[in-house]
């Protein structure tokens, strides 16, 4: 992720491996000591300590300290350039400990819950929702005043996220849920910039384009301008102000006459370009997350629905606007369905296998266990179609032996498949997907039947 962060060249080794990033975390320290705001802080009684974790800590408590006596964005700042100074392990052993040295303060809501069931009127109430607030919150607030401090509070987050999930701890999961509530409130889909992105954008998101591309690779800067500057081509993004050109997510979009049930179809470098006005459906054949820092974010739903009016509104015209999608677990199930070693099943069967993973395989809370189609159903579209050999990319074949799907997004249904989904673990399906659930035997009675007719 390129973002404002300095690395270590050393990231993820240990300090005592790398003497250059201990002459950089020294030198971090030692300029800020001797600055004004370290004279300052030596006057109220803060003094960092030499070891770069440590000095960490000590500057946390001195953002939640100092309040008003300290200049919020210039202690902040000088606590990220020291952290991303710091490698990785430093990094990490600060965000193991930073929680638990700050816990709610008990006193202050017993006294607060005592005054609420004395008095329980509207200051009361805000008393005890003031005493019951995470400290580690108020600190992530002060953070985010340091120059570029959202971007750099994303980065620290992915830090946390690195964590192997073995040496998580109590403190790592309270700080992790303190900074996933904050972004989901500063990163609300009404406060985020929809904006489309063009070959005539900056270079430098561009390049971030390409970079961040998560379900088809793109193949250099030819692919790239195959993808964003024909006609019938799109792709859009989300923004946040503090971050102009470094999208949040992107989607790709192509016109298409027909619902396309292979991805060479869509991206091919031999294909033909169509007028906009000859095409009457819109596929969204990829959709990125960019920053690994805002994952759990939900940004994904309301871009395809932004994107979905948008379109409406340029080309009026377009009447069916659905997806191309990966199946990125299937052959993982399939492999633990049929075993290892199985020899993988021919085109018919294969779809067949893979409707049945799709609308019967379920995971947490009865919803889908495919990533992508909780993602796609849980927005209220239908699952139209199963295609084989669809992507034959190494990656298509490896997580999906080339299946691709079709997911439907009708509006008018939008809300009744989402009912269906989440209250009933129903799945909404087309007819040419209820046929591919059905036994062969009922097919063949269903045969017998008509022709008796």
């Amino acid at each position: 992720m390129d973002t404002s962060r300095t690395r270590s060249p050393t990231d993820g080794q240990a300090a005592s491996t790398a003497p250059a990033t201990t002459v950089r975390r020294r030198n971090a320290l030692d300029l800020l000591m001797s600055s004004g705001l370290g004279k300052m802080l030596r006057s109220v009684g803060v003094a960092p300590r030499r070891d770069s974790g440590e000095s960490l800590l000590d500057l946390a408590e001195a953002l939640l300290s100092l309040r008003g006596r300290a200049s919020g964005p210039a202690l902040a700042s000088a606590f990220f350039d020291l952290y991303e100074a710091s490698d990785l392990a430093a990094r990490q052993d600060f965000l193991g400990k930073v929680h638990d040295m700050h816990p709610a303060d008990a006193k202050a809501i017993d006294k607060a819950i005592a005054k609420w069931a004395e008095r329980r009127d509207e200051a009361s109430a805000l008393a005890l929702n003031a005493a019951s607030k995470s400290p580690i919150r108020r600190l992530i607030n002060q953070l985010n005043l340091a120059p570029q401090g959202t971007q750099r509070l994303i980065g620290l987050r992915e830090d946390l996220l690195a964590v192997p999930r073995a040496a998580s701890t109590p403190g790592l999961a309270a700080l992790d849920r303190d900074l996933e509530n904050a972004f989901t409130a500063w990163f609300n889909a009404g406060f985020l910039e929809l904006r489309r992105i063009g070959w005539d954008s900056s270079a430098q998101l561009l390049e971030r384009i390409i970079r961040y591309e998560a379900v088809h690779q793109i193949q250099g800067w030819d692919d790239l301008r195959r993808r964003v500057e024909p006609v019938d081509r799109r792709c859009y993004g989300f923004f946040h102000p503090q971050m102009r050109d470094d999208p949040l997510i992107f989607v790709e979009v192509a016109l298409t006459p027909q619902v396309p049930g292979a991805i060479h179809e869509i991206i091919s470098e031999e294909r033909d370009t169509i007028d906009p006005r000859e095409a009457n459906r819109a596929i969204f054949y990829s959709i990125s997350n960019c920053q690994v820092g805002l994952k759990g974010i939900p940004f994904g739903n309301h871009l395809i629905k932004r994107v979905v009016g948008l379109l409406k509104e340029e080309l009026p015209h377009l009447k069916t606007f659905a997806t191309l999608s990966p199946v990125p677990t299937f052959a993982r199930w399939l492999a633990k369905e049929q075993g290892a070693n199985a020899t993988v099943p021919g085109a018919r069967d294969l779809r067949q296998l893979a409707a049945r993973y799709l609308v019967e395989a379920k995971g947490k809370g009865n919803q889908p266990a495919d990533t992508v189609a909780r993602f796609h159903l849980g927005n209220g579209a239908r699952l139209e179609a199963v295609h084989a050999n669809a992507d034959l990319s190494a990656n298509g074949q490896k997580q999906s032996h080339g299946v691709m799907v079709n997911y439907l997004y009708d509006l008018a249904d939008i809300e009744a498949n989402f009912f269906a989904l989440t209250e009933l673990g129903t799945v909404a399906t087309s007819k040419a997907v209820q046929a591919l659930l059905e036994p062969e035997s009922a097919k063949k009675e269903k045969g017998r039947k008509a022709v008796a007719a």
